[in-house]
């Protein structure tokens, strides 16, 4: 299987939901398909609530994907409230894949929580 992306336009941002296997295709390739439907929605915000199945990817790899997608998502994309729900996964390999995309200049945070981050997006959608 590949994955499954399902959409929600919440006027603010969009909540994003991937599911399927988890591979460095399937994690390009919707982070791509996230970039579109930004563009389709007129809307710069986002909740990405991914669910993949399978281990978490190596560092290389994370580092490859994220560069590659934070060149795509300015000035598509300004904010990126970002929940991996798979608890097998490695929280320190999401953490860095934060840091590399914050260091390319993507305003992206990892949240435990959709409340959290759906919080942390109103918030800024008041201050501005």
């Amino acid at each position: 299987m590949s994955y499954v992306l399902s959409v929600e336009n919440k006027g603010a941002y969009l909540h994003i939901t991937v599911t399927g296997d988890n591979t460095p295709k399937n994690v390009a390739n919707y982070l791509s398909e996230v970039r579109d439907k930004c563009v389709e929605h007129q809307c710069s915000n986002v909740l990405i609530e991914e669910n993949l199945r399978g281990p978490s990817l190596g560092t290389g790899i994370i580092y490859n994907i994220v560069t590659e997608a934070g060149d795509q998502v300015w000035p598509v994309v300004r904010r990126i409230a970002y929940i991996d729900v798979n608890p097998e996964h490695n929280m320190g390999s999401m953490q860095f894949a934060e840091t590399v995309a914050v260091n390319r200049a993507v305003n992206v945070r990892l949240f435990s929580s959709v409340v959290d981050a759906e919080k942390w997006l109103e918030d800024l959608r008041e201050r501005n």
